[in-house]
């Protein structure tokens, strides 16, 4: 949602909203970060030195990520006041030139960071979700075999409703989110009441004498804090729809104390009772206070997973503006607020895959052991990203620079490492599907470039001189065609002469370009130029967070030409093109086959572009790659 005029004069409803929807997934962390510490399956007691590093370890890492990098740096690097992984490559590529030998290293990391993200879209619902019902088993064991159907029914009823926005329930996610940080500062600071001796775990120095005592723990450790740190990077992603200060004042004014109090609390809890260790979040309340919480905890994690599943169709979105994905069916779910889309495919193909996490894991301990390397890898893209940005746009020194974001990055790559031990158990996952989605994306973004590249082949011989002299037939009506290229011929349009042998009385030739801003403002958005008599290039410079609306932007270019047309009679000429693979070198046969079928099933232009169906005309053609 987008900062309106009125919400900006108030400043407590955008902080509001920003507990609502950028950390609902940090702030569910404490359902399961400590308590994986002390799962039974590792050899960490719950000592008192030991409750004292791991809860050091988790709060300088808040302090350290998710204050000093994201709360300070990162919110400092907007584009155009939106943030997140693609923004955040288009901002730095803006610096670059596409023919640097480090323009195709900056993309490709930005696609990994995407790739990654949208396993955090997966995992998210299916642990959050199901740490919450968990608690179940506190108020009676004999329930759990009624956790993984509970959570999947949620889960489904969650998917569900995504067709009708986020908008309408919008207003409700805020003050749940302020009650949940309330319950959590308030259990934790009742316990620290009670157990005082637990505020030595601020003192960094027992997390440094956590790894002195523990060597063989450290790097399980790490794996274990890491969990703590999900969700830091929604601060930077969603930071569009709220502005910097809302993002940071929620931060540092509610949810930091939150977490730190009830991190601070589970842990004063385990100290006087190491068998809490087991459950200490649930436990942090007497058994008749137990329903309610999983009520709310289970509320605050379908709020978490809803920010989560918003993010990946906003990522979406503008992954094919960019060029990266094939079109795909895009419903705006609020007209007034142009980050809320529902994409249907990518709903249905998240529900699938978090149920199937769900049904195969059963446990959160066991999603633990998933969760955390996607978040990492996103999160140390980003570092490098905003290393980049410093030197660039913010002219710091090479060592200022690298000192800060290198110190941060040291930390996230140690983390790194860390997650890479629970690969054999369940920390797979993300590795194999950030394989599987960063294959897609770049396998469709260089078939699109072989395409072209076929396109510009067959009409660079063809001037529009020589076209025209051929065919000097001319007949009423308005034609539109698009163009992949601006330099190009559209090929749409040499096979209406070829096959009709006429040409309109007006002609427009129609490219689409993306430019490296979330959003392009209508009065600089259309760029037209004469090449003949009423025959007019039109250049459409669309935002990726735009919504694309061509025969909106056809009737604006008309009236900037003073050109009366009747808009019911202009004919749409769109290509099909059918996708031959063919043994020429470029792309792996696999990837051949695999864009031939994106291909074929991308959404049709006439629905992507909002083109009248009745008025829409379609040249059939065969491309080899």
């Amino acid at each position: 949602m987008k900062t309106t005029a009125a919400a900006a004069g108030r400043p407590w409803a955008l902080t509001l909203g920003a507990l609502g929807v950028v950390y609902g997934d940090l702030g569910t962390s404490p359902l399961y970060a400590f308590q994986e510490a002390f799962n039974p399956l590792h050899t960490l007691s719950a000592t008192p030195a030991n409750i004292y590093g791991v809860l050091s370890l988790i709060i300088w890492s808040l302090i350290l990520i998710a204050t000093l990098k994201y709360a300070t740096f990162a919110l400092r690097a907007d584009n155009g006041g939106e943030g997140g992984i693609f923004p955040l490559m288009a901002l730095v590529l803006s610096r670059w030139s596409g023919a640097s030998r480090w323009y195709g290293a900056i993309v490709a990391l930005g696609l990994i960071g995407a790739a990654m993200f949208y396993g955090d879209s997966t995992i998210t619902p299916a642990i959050s979700v199901l740490s919450a019902v968990q608690g179940l088993e506190v108020i009676n064991p004999e329930l759990a075999p009624w956790l993984v159907p509970l959570t999947v029914t949620i889960l489904v009823s969650l998917f569900a409703v995504q067709t009708y926005g986020t908008t309408r329930v919008g207003h409700f996610f805020g003050p749940v989110m302020l009650l949940w940080f309330m319950v959590l500062s308030g259990l934790g600071a009742w316990h620290i009441i009670q157990h005082p001796l637990i505020l030595n775990a601020l003192n960094p120095w027992w997390g440094i004498h956590l790894f002195w005592t523990n060597p063989q723990e450290t790097l399980f450790l790490l794996g274990v804090v890491i969990l703590a740190l999900t969700g830091a990077e929604a601060m930077y992603a969603d930071m569009g729809h709220f502005g910097r200060h809302p993002v940071r004042h929620a931060w540092y004014r509610i949810v930091f104390p939150a977490l730190v109090l009830n991190y601070l609390g589970q842990g004063a809890l385990v100290l006087t009772d190491a068998t809490a260790a087991a459950n200490p979040f649930f436990r942090l309340v007497p058994t008749a206070g137990v329903l309610p919480l999983v009520l709310l905890s289970t509320l605050a994690t379908i709020i978490a997973s809803q920010a989560v599943i918003s993010g990946a169709f906003s990522m979406t979105a503008a992954a094919i503006k960019l060029g990266y994905l094939p079109r795909l069916k895009i419903q705006i779910t609020d007209d007034q607020h142009r980050g809320q889309v529902y994409i249907p495919l990518m709903n249905w193909l998240l529900l699938i895959t978090v149920i199937a996490l769900v049904i195969a894991f059963q446990q959160p301990t066991s999603l633990a052991a998933a969760y955390g390397l996607a978040v990492n890898v996103t999160m140390g893209v980003t570092t490098i990203y905003l290393l980049l940005l410093a030197r660039q746009q913010w002219r710091w020194s090479l060592g200022r620079a690298v000192v800060v974001f290198g110190s941060l990055l040291s930390i996230e790559a140690s983390f790194l490492v860390a997650n890479t031990l629970k690969i054999p158990y369940g920390g797979w996952y993300p590795l194999l599907f950030g394989m599987m989605v960063y294959g897609l994306l770049v396998t469709w973004h260089q078939g699109c470039d072989r395409v072209q590249e076929q396109l510009r082949q067959a009409t660079q011989h063809l001037s529009l001189q020589s076209l025209l002299a051929a065919h000097p037939l001319r007949v009423p009506g308005t034609a539109v065609f698009f163009s992949p290229l601006p330099t190009l011929i559209p090929f749409a349009f040499i096979q209406n002469l070829c096959h009709n042998h006429v040409i309109h009385q007006r002609v427009f030739f129609v490219h689409l370009n993306t430019a490296d801003l979330p959003h392009v403002s209508e009065s600089d958005q259309l760029h037209v130029a004469s090449l003949a008599e009423n025959i007019y290039q039109v250049t459409i410079d669309y935002g990726f967070r735009d919504e694309i609306n061509i025969p909106d932007a056809m009737e604006r270019c008309w009236r900037t030409l003073n050109i009366a047309v009747e808009v019911g009679t202009v004919s749409y000429f769109v290509g099909r093109r059918t996708i031959i693979p063919t043994p020429a070198a470029g792309l792996w046969h696999w990837q051949k086959v695999l864009f031939a079928w994106l291909y074929r099933n991308a959404e049709s232009p006439m629905t992507y572009f909002r083109l009248p169906p009745q008025q829409v005309v379609e040249m059939g053609m065969q491309v080899e790659v």
